[in-house]
């Protein structure tokens, strides 16, 4: 009886396995070549499914000419740059900044501030940022710069506040910043007390003041410091 049992389980998996096998061939041989309707008029070519690694259509490359010029078209990148404008033209109205000037952007992001400092006519800016995105940001690490001492006038930290080691990353902005020039830095919208902390930071620099402004769409305190020596 077991042996006449284990004969029909036998011819049942076989059944079974002939009948997937017929299936997956069917489906194998009615596959589609494209991923699109055959009916569409306007086919596109790169939507092709691909039969092998070798065969396979790559989709077109932007170049970093074109994201660029996309990226700076949009209203939103008008609108940071405005506020970078902003900023930088009370700074040279208080003869703090010139075209002149050797300026560093620290955590510059995608480069809206040194946009904002080119377009005001400043030629020598340089900004640094743990991804870069040319030509506007070079790649460094804001907590340990690649520059020598002293060899900016003006030094910006636009994000002090989304520092891992805020300390470490004042004291590079300050070290590569001349005897007389200004580090200027800006952190999420506070109070004279913790304005009074953050100045704390700065080791060689005096304070010169604070100021409550909307930066990148966001509410920030701006701290001003004058370098006192090396």
């Amino acid at each position: 009886m077991e042996r006449h049992v284990q004969a029909l389980l036998n011819r049942l998996s076989f059944a079974f396995i002939t009948v997937a096998t017929l299936i997956l061939l069917l489906l194998y041989l009615q596959t589609p070549d494209t991923c699109f309707d055959p009916s569409d008029p306007d086919p596109k070519p790169h939507t092709r499914f691909p039969k092998s690694t070798c065969d396979f259509n790559h989709r077109s490359y932007a170049s970093h000419e074109k994201r660029n010029r996309r990226l700076w078209s949009t209203k939103t990148w008008a609108k940071t740059v405005s506020s970078y404008t902003s900023l930088f033209k009370t700074l040279e109205a208080r003869n703090y900044l010139s075209n002149h000037s050797r300026v560093l952007v620290v955590s510059a992001g995608p480069g809206h501030a040194v946009q904002a400092l080119r377009d005001l006519g400043v030629e020598d800016v340089t900004g640094v940022e743990l991804v870069e995105s040319h030509p506007l940001v070079n790649r460094a690490d804001p907590h340990n710069l690649p520059f020598f001492d002293g060899v900016f006038d003006l030094g910006f930290g636009a994000y002090l506040d989304r520092s891992l080691f805020p300390g470490r990353y004042v004291w590079h902005i300050e070290r590569t910043v001349r005897r007389g020039g200004i580090c200027v830095v800006t952190v999420e919208e506070c109070g004279k007390g913790e304005v009074g902390e953050i100045v704390k930071l700065f080791k060689k620099s005096r304070f010169i003041d604070a100021k409550n402004l909307t930066l990148a769409a966001q509410r920030r305190t701006r701290i001003l410091m004058e370098v006192e020596n090396h």
